[in-house]
């Protein structure tokens, strides 16, 4: 196994002041570099542990709703591919418009969708028709993605994008399939594990609205969320 660098020495190395720094500035800006490596090589630790996890449950048969009005499987999800990311959002015929933070994380996957699906497949499911799925796309001029509508609720409620009271919660997976067997491989199992004073958030968090907003002085705030218009 390669050694690796003292974090705090990385950064030591990287302190190069930018215009008028102050010393104070510098000296907390590299302890925060540092801070920041171990963070990255967490992350990469936590992405080696998450791909040794051993295989998850079959899955169900569920039906779906293609674009084409074509009764579907998971497993014709995949396309050429091995391994399908799904994002379950919450659109469900009940709402009048999508859920804001839903469409923040879609508008955000849409371009690089293209890139991923060189890579693996991705499709987005909801509970209502695929055709007010894409008239919504299509009003964020989105591109990319591909939609899918459930038939009937087994798939959401089995995957945590429904609760037992009806409503809905967005649910990211991974699926894997070999042959013609599908296994679920990951979930974000969002919801219960944030913090005391904070949002339910993923663990990590993978949407880049919260993560750049991480980055300023005044942070994700308390007291604010997407919306799909600004007036």
């Amino acid at each position: 196994m390669t050694s690796l660098t003292p974090a705090a020495e990385l950064a030591a190395r990287q302190n190069r002041p930018y215009p008028n720094d102050s010393a104070e500035y510098r000296q907390a800006r590299v302890a925060l570099l540092a801070e920041e490596i171990e963070l990255r090589r967490h992350i990469e630790r936590v992405a080696a542990q998450r791909r040794a996890l051993p295989p998850g449950g079959v899955v169900p048969d569920y039906d779906f709703c293609d674009e084409n009005g074509e009764t579907v499987k998971l497993a014709d999800m995949f396309g050429p591919h091995d391994t399908l990311i799904t994002y379950f959002w919450m659109y469900g015929p009940q709402r009048e418009r999508p859920c804001p933070m839903c469409t923040a994380f879609l508008g955000a996957l849409d371009t690089p969708s293209k890139d991923l699906m060189q890579r693996v497949a991705v499709a987005v499911i909801g509970r209502s028709p695929v055709s007010r799925q894409l008239a919504f796309a299509r009003e964020r001029g989105w591109r990319h993605l591909r939609f899918y509508q459930c038939i009937g609720d087994d798939f959401p409620h089995d995957y945590r994008g429904l609760a037992p009271d009806g409503s809905e919660w967005p649910a990211l997976d991974v699926w894997t399939r070999q042959a013609a067997q599908v296994r679920h491989f990951w979930a974000s199992e969002l919801g219960g594990t944030e913090d005391p004073g904070q949002d339910a958030r993923g663990a990590p968090d993978p949407t880049p609205l919260w993560n750049i907003l991480d980055l300023t002085p005044a942070g994700r705030g308390a007291d604010w969320y997407p919306k799909l218009e600004y007036g």
